[in-house]
């Protein structure tokens, strides 16, 4: 596995993670020393149900400590998992490989300059207020997601700092892109990019990342941040067009078998 216990840039590390869990907020926060605890209880995503610890240096009762939140996770329904960045201790990341505890799900935090807008200082797309129309466009776009459709209105609705919910249509299928972007200071996160299958390929991922940016601009914002899948090739080179560069990876990590 590769190495994410050091970074050249640890000060930017722990910026975005902060700013991650505020864009992104779990319904049930706790603390065990540095060790945050994120459950949600209407959705089963990963970074909403995992261990996040935010010290290399806080690595007392590993064993313990691990066993009490695996309990934690078992209220509700969900197994431990432990987020692993260049945050984790040394030692927890030394104790899970011991375990046998496996690794998935792998993705990297990527970070660019917003370049100004042009001296229009307009945008030719502007972001819906409407959460449910940006939900019901999500779940369209995916449809694996229909389920959560109650939890996703729920979280956004949730989300402290300024947000941009853009939705691009197409009159014969409907939606056809969307992006959340939020904006929180100078930073602005791009979440749940998403093209309609039978769009992609036409420059649509383009635009739409594109008017998040230009938004987030807009509002005050002079970098974006995002996470995108290791294995997302497609997304990485759509990425990298706009100057993205990675900052740090991370992995989730569960007991084995």
């Amino acid at each position: 596995m590769r190495d994410m216990t050091a970074s050249p840039e640890m000060p930017l590390v722990r910026r975005l993670e902060a700013v991650g869990f505020r864009a992104w907020p779990a319904a049930e926060v706790a603390y065990d020393g540095s060790w945050l605890i994120r459950l949600t209880e209407c959705h089963d995503s990963r970074r909403l149900n995992s261990v996040n610890p935010l010290d290399p240096s806080d690595s007392r009762d590993i064993a313990a400590r691990l066993e009490k939140a695996s309990r934690r996770f078992a209220d509700y329904g969900r197994q431990l998992t432990v987020r692993q960045t260049p945050l984790t201790p040394p030692a927890l990341i030394a104790h899970m490989n011991e375990a046998g505890w496996q690794s998935f799900a792998g993705s990297i935090v990527m970070i660019a300059d917003i370049p100004p807008n042009e001296s229009t200082d307009s945008i030719e797309h502007l972001p819906t207020r409407d959460i449910g129309r940006f939900v019901d466009a999500r779940v369209q776009i995916c449809p694996g997601e229909h389920s959560a459709k109650a939890a996703l209105t729920e979280i956004i609705g949730a989300i402290k700092p300024e947000i941009g919910l853009f939705v691009f249509e197409d009159t014969k299928i409907g939606p056809s892109a969307i992006s959340l972007a939020v904006h929180d200071n100078d930073l602005a996160g791009l979440l749940q990019v998403a093209v309609a299958p039978e769009k992609r390929g036409q420059g649509i991922a383009t635009a739409i990342v594109q008017s998040s940016l230009r938004w987030a601009r807009l509002r005050g914002a002079r970098q974006a941040w995002l996470a995108v899948e290791t294995g997302n090739q497609a997304a990485r080179g759509l990425y990298a067009k706009f100057g993205f560069r990675e900052v740090y990876r991370y992995v989730y990590r569960r007991p084995g078998e």
